[in-house]
Parts: C-alpha cells; sequence; structure tokens
C-alpha cells in the first residue's frame, strides 16, 4: 500500500498522546485500526492492546509498545517526515507492524501487541509473559529499516538508604549525606571494574536521585542508583556486590532486569536481514546499551527473538522525535518478508526453542 496509508495509520496513534500509564486513548485507536484492517483486536485486562490474525502455528508475536515518555509534541508532517511523540519510539514499528501483517501468505498466527508501561514498569510485558506462548517474537523498538537489533543491557536501579542521629557540621562524624555519597563512589569503582572500549560491554552507573531529610535530630538521605549491566553480568551477582559495599545501606530494587545477547544466526534475526536484503538494504545487527521488553519476555518463552522498527533511536525521547515516511514503508516490507520466512519455518523455530 502507499506511503500516504502507512503514514496516516502511524499519524493516526501519534495524535494520541499516550505517556506511560495515560495510554487508553492511543490503545483504542489501535483496536479500531487494527480491526479496519482486518483483524481481530481488543483490551487486555491490563490495557494491552492486542491484534490477532490467522491461527495454529507458528504463534508470532510482534511485542510492541505504545506509551511514550512525558511530553507533548505537535504531530505534523514535514519534508517526508511525520514529527511527534511516539513517532520513533515506538508506534512507528507498530503501524510497521500492523500494515505488514494484511494479506500475510501462508499459515499460523500473528499476534502484534501495543503493551502499556515499557517506559515504566514493563507492566504490559510482564502481564504478557506468562500468559502467552509464542513460537516466535520480533520486539518493536527502533533499530532503522536496515537494522537489527539482537542484544540490550540489563538494568538495576536500586536506592540506598543512610539514617543517622544528626550532629554539628563541626563533628568529624559523616552525616548521613556524607554516606550517601561515599556508596556512590563506590558503586561507581564497581562500575569502573567492568569498564571496556565497548559500551554494550561495560557496566555504566548513574545517579538518578539524592535526597536528605532531618526531622527533629534525626536525619535520612537516599540515593537512587541506575546501572546498565553488559552480557555476562546478572542482577544476582551485581546486588551482592552492592551490599557488600562498605557501610552496608539498605537497598530497596525498583527495577531488576536481565542483559540479553543473542547471535546474528538467531531465525528471527536471519528472517529480519533475508527482509532487508530483499528490499534492497545492507543490513546492520546493533547491540544497544538501552533495555527493552525483549529482556523480559526472551528468558519465559524461550523462543528465537530479535528487535525491529523503522526510525532513529537517537532521537528516541527528544522535541526532534520524527520519522521518515519512507522509512516507515520499507519497514513494512522488510516485515512482510521476515513475517513470511518464519510462517515457512515451524520445526526450524522449534528446534532452536528446544536448544536454546
Amino acid at each position: 500500500m502507499a506511503a500516504e496509508d502507512d503514514g496516516a495509520l502511524l499519524e493516526r496513534l501519534v495524535a494520541r498522546y499516550s505517556p506511560s500509564g495515560h495510554e487508553s486513548a492511543a490503545v483504542r485507536e489501535f483496536v479500531r485500526s487494527a480491526r479496519r484492517l482486518g483483524y481481530s483486536a481488543r483490551t487486555d485486562a491490563v490495557g494491552n492492546g492486542l491484534a490477532r490474525v490467522g491461527r495454529g502455528h507458528p504463534r508470532i508475536v510482534f511485542l510492541g509498545h505504545i506509551d511514550t515518555v512525558e511530553g507533548r509534541l505537535p504531530v505534523r508532517r514535514a519534508r517526508g517526515r511525520l514529527y511527534g511523540r511516539g513517532a520513533v519510539d515506538a508506534k512507528g514499528p507498530l503501524a510497521a507492524a500492523l500494515r505488514a501483517g494484511v494479506d500475510l501468505p501462508g499459515s499460523g498466527e500473528y499476534l502484534v501487541v501495543a503493551s502499556v508501561g515499557e517506559e515504566t514498569d514493563s507492566r504490559g510485558a510482564r502481564h504478557l509473559a506468562p500468559r502467552l506462548r509464542p513460537d516466535a517474537v520480533i520486539a518493536g523498538e527502533p533499530s532503522g529499516w536496515a537494522g537489527v537489533t539482537v542484544g540490550y543491557k540489563g538494568e538495576l536501579r536500586v536506592t540506598a538508604t543512610f539514617c543517622g542521629r544528626r550532629t554539628h557540621y563541626s563533628s568529624p562524624c559523616p552525616t548521613a549525606a556524607d554516606r550517601a555519597v561515599d556508596w556512590l563512589g563506590a558503586v561507581r569503582a564497581i562500575a569502573r571494574e567492568r569498564s571496556t572500549d565497548s559500551r554494550f560491554r561495560s557496566l555504566t552507573a548513574k545517579a538518578v536521585a539524592l535526597e536528605t531529610e532531618g526531622p527533629g535530630d534525626r536525619e535520612r538521605a537516599r540515593v537512587t542508583v541506575d546501572l546498565r549491566l553488559p552480557p555476562g553480568l546478572s542482577t544476582t551477582e551485581l546486588l551482592g556486590r552492592l551490599r557488600a559495599v562498605a557501610d552496608r545501606p539498605a537497598l530497596a530494587v525498583s527495577v531488576r532486569v536481565e542483559p540479553l545477547d543473542r547471535p546474528a544466526s538467531d531465525p528471527v534475526a536471519r528472517a529480519l536481514i533475508e527482509g532487508i536484503r530483499a528490499v534492497g538494504g545492507r543490513p546492520t545487527v546493533w547491540r544497544k546499551a538501552g533495555t527493552s521488553d525483549l529482556n523480559l519476555v526472551a528468558p519465559v518463552w524461550n523462543v528465537p527473538g530479535a528487535a525491529y522498527g523503522p526510525g532513529d533511536a537517537r532521537l528516541d525521547h527528544t522535541d526532534r522525535e520524527s520519522v521518515s515516511l519512507a522509512e516507515l514503508e520499507r519497514s513494512v516490507a522488510v516485515l512482510r518478508v521476515a513475517l513470511a520466512r518464519l510462517r515457512g519455518a515451524v520445526p526450524t523455530l522449534r528446534r532452536s526453542a528446544a536448544g536454546a
């Protein structure tokens, strides 16, 4: 179908502003649009949009997300691009996935998921992980139409709390804030131990928040740190290191996601690479420093998987967020080829899952 039609679908989705926790209007538009395209579509118990076509094996899930970060942007078209919050992350991939499933050749079930909460607690993906049993998964994240993402770093977000009794600032005793800052320095030292020339292979630590309070003669300091884990380092191992840091503060974990690293020979990655070549592109395989819902579902489903979608990930979360409509159209073509390949590969997919 013409690029204008793909763009119109995306424009309708982007026009429904949907920061995490406020996705319902966008999900309703997703369901309406999917039904117009011939899908059986509905909303599930936690607010995810589900659009299904076909039946039987292989069961292929396109796991996209419809929530965005905060920050409303004007929705407009200019010079062949669509601008607006979510155009890249990640309504562009969702629109491409819906268009690609129309009149798809072969047999099997194709489920497009517009999940909620990916930018915060991933509640949509966490709800679906134990409830779906697919044969393959494509995560809807911007990779560029000629790129495929096979790796994401893990994430561990912890808050350390330090309590004490207030003393005079001339006292040699450290304040709770002193102890929090010292602990943060120790955590950064742990990260430096795992630093390499590769951003993907390095452990990084960033302070997210530092707050203090002191009712009466009591004082409390909290520091929240976000750590991004490379493959080969589990959250269990890292938590053990953090708990052994001097002062041993109380730690509260708010985000815990394991790293993911798949080979380019993964059947889903290979199908997407074949699709890119079929459309005339030169494939690029990405391993990213961010984290996605693919990290959550891949260990549970234990099936082949990779991430794909139109858009430049450097525009994620920025006021310049926009996607080329020509790239959107090419992504639809790539996905159609990849899905056709996967729908003819039931034995291969099942062998891959069994050996994973």
